[in-house]
């Protein structure tokens, strides 16, 4: 359980790359400059969203392969790549590749279930094998097997001139280390730990019956179970999410707009949004040092290492600018981080 002196080993943040429909470069551009300001800033590691027939980020792998090129050390997730939409083997090939790309920087972030509105796009997704798909537990397994560069094919060889293998290529070996599950139910929390993944516990959980809605001690509770079920026990790597925002820069309009925002966000933590059950955490929104005191309340901050702040989905790129320079220069050090090295 962290005290205010103790260090954090890490801290991120994560952007969903919201972007004009009408000019759709201006928000990707903007992204990787978030991301290259992160690295700048000493940021641990870069996160961005996943989201399909939307206007935010659809393929985080080819932004990642891009946000590569423009940084050398900052770490890179995904959080996360929702499966149902994703052929496991593609996947893992993409994933290999920018992991390679960027010096085994990558972090990929994944969940399994079915795709969002998923009758509205089967007959694009799936036309023909829609009702055949597995969107369980069984999908992530594939895709850790191949990551981890087990057989992928029957065949190995040289055909004609041209030479096949029967894994994944390229093969980057310490990658399996580094994929990471988003969870957001205590079952799934289990689960990531018995694949000896990573756990990604966001602003979102399941209030399952009998676990009251106390959003910071379901959270704890999933970290709890995620480190039993690990083989590394303790020692398993988890990140927690939360919406935090730091107005110690801010202008008086900033600070306006960014209360405004978790105002209007605040109705849905009061109780489980059915009908999945799923209750959400508060944006933190105030000083670094009414955030840090926060923070050092909250079960589930105590029971963490890293941690990944996730930035509001529809500001201005200068107030991520701002936020982001006050969570590494004012928020980071309340919390006992200290930026890294520069490259």
């Amino acid at each position: 359980m962290p005290a205010p002196s103790e260090p954090l080993e890490k801290l991120g943040f994560l952007t969903i790359g919201s972007f004009d429909g009408a000019d759709p470069g201006a928000g990707h551009e903007t992204t990787l400059r978030m991301i290259e300001l992160g690295e700048e800033l000493g940021f641990d590691s870069a996160w961005v969203r996943h989201r399909h027939l939307q206007y935010g980020i659809s393929s985080p792998v080819a932004v990642l392969a891009a946000a590569s090129q423009r940084t050398r050390r900052i770490e890179l997730g995904t959080a996360v790549i929702p499966l149902g939409w994703e052929n496991p083997l593609r996947l893992a090939e993409d994933l290999a590749t920018v992991d390679v790309l960027s010096g085994g920087r990558l972090n990929p972030g994944v969940s399994v279930g079915p795709p969002m509105h998923f009758d509205d796009v089967k007959g694009s997704l799936y036309p023909d094998t829609a009702d055949l798909e597995d969107f369980g537990p069984e999908r992530v397994s594939r895709l850790l097997r191949l990551v981890a560069g087990e057989t992928a094919s029957s065949f190995s060889g040289t055909q004609g001139i041209e030479v096949f293998s029967d894994r994944v290529e390229p093969h980057s070996p310490g990658l399996r280390g580094r994929m990471w599950y988003g969870a957001a139910s205590l079952g799934s929390a289990r689960r990531a730990g018995e694949q000896g993944m990573n756990f990604l516990t966001s602003s979102v959980v399941r209030a399952e019956d009998g676990v009251g809605t106390d959003f910071a001690e379901i959270q704890r509770s999933h970290v709890d179970a995620f480190r039993a079920a690990h083989p590394a026990g303790a020692a398993a790597r988890v990140s927690q999410g939360l919406v935090v925002v730091p107005t110690d820069s801010a202008t008086p309009q900033q600070r306006a707009k960014y209360e405004a925002y978790a105002e209007a966000r605040l109705p849905r933590t009061f109780a489980p949004q059915r009908p999945a059950g799923m209750l959400f955490a508060r944006d933190l929104v105030g000083t670094s040092e009414e955030i840090a005191a926060q923070l050092y309340a909250h079960a589930g901050f105590r029971a963490v290492r890293e941690v990944v702040f996730a930035l509001p989905f529809s500001f201005a790129q200068e107030d991520y600018v701002q936020i982001l320079t006050d969570i590494a220069t004012r928020l980071g050090p309340a919390i006992g981080w200290r930026p890294a090295a520069a490259a």
